[in-house]
């Protein structure tokens, strides 16, 4: 016995260790992938850098259009991702009644998040530009990004409002409050952490995604405004991001908007962070 006790406590402290090197390991990748990326960006970016277009004939790089088409493409999507993603949640969750129709979807949506985004380029420029006749654009790609991150949407959210206990539910119809009104005033709050979740989680992938925006949004450097936006070719900032690194050799510039896309990652994650409990809390 006392044998089997100290090989358990062997195996035990093995897997702990494993299990904090591993921790160490990926801390450590991320720590030096992120500091490496600030030492070769930040020293390159300037207000003329980012305040400016690009100009052939000055032999500037400016990119504010890849910053201002990334802020278009995000407030788009989300727009239009957000009732659609919640809403379907809602519905799959609180009111379809067959459970088997509800499986297929829920398999179906596990199946999206994991096709590669290429794909929903393709699939985006042939039925939003060949088919819809829509001109590369924000709105090309930020209809494609919308079927891009709609099940992410969707399985967040249901998985959030799963965790909303039942009696919740049960004590506020039993106060004589209507579905709706239970859904909107007690499980929705509850749930808020889970929505901020996938919303974080969407605008990650907007902001890092080139591969479906490449055939849908453009290659185009000109600032233009929102309006005309959507019916132009407008690169975000990873499409930037190739294009100068792939196409012109500027890594210096790569450099600099790959620290500005953490940047800007950051600032908006904190105020979906600061919205969602300002929501909870009221």
């Amino acid at each position: 016995m006392k044998e089997l006790a100290f090989r358990r406590r062997v195996y035990d402290r093995t897997l702990k260790i494993l299990m904090y090197l591993c921790a160490g390991l990926t801390c450590a990748l991320l720590v030096f992938l992120i500091g490496y990326i600030f030492y070769r960006g930040v020293g390159n970016i300037s207000w003329e850098l980012l305040s400016t277009q690009s100009s052939y004939i000055n032999d500037t790089i400016g990119i504010l259009p890849n910053i201002l088409n990334t802020l278009y493409i995000i407030f788009l999507s989300m727009i239009i991702v957000l009732p659609l993603g919640v809403g379907a949640a809602i519905y799959l969750t609180e009111y379809a009644s067959n459970r088997k129709l509800v499986a297929i979807i829920e398999f179906a949506t596990e199946i999206l998040t994991g096709i590669p985004s290429i794909i929903f380029g393709l699939v985006g420029m042939l039925f939003f530009i060949q088919v819809m006749g829509l001109k590369q654009g924000i709105l090309a790609g930020g209809l494609t990004l919308v079927v891009m991150i709609l099940p992410t949407i969707v399985r967040t959210t249901q998985e959030s409002l799963k965790t909303v206990p039942q009696s919740y539910r049960e004590g506020a119809l039993g106060l004589g409050a209507g579905k709706w009104h239970m859904i909107r005033t007690v499980v929705l709050p509850n749930a808020i952490d889970g929505i901020v979740t996938g919303c974080i989680l969407a605008i990650g992938r907007i902001v890092g995604e080139s591969a479906a925006l490449l055939f849908t949004a453009g290659f185009g450097l000109v600032l233009n405004g929102f309006a005309e936006s959507l019916q132009s070719s407008s690169a975000t900032l990873t499409v930037a991001l190739y294009v100068y690194a792939n196409e012109r050799g500027e890594t210096a510039i790569a450099f600099a908007i790959a620290t500005i896309l953490m940047l800007l990652t950051l600032v908006i994650n904190l105020a979906a962070n600061f919205t969602g409990k300002r929501l909870k809390n009221k």
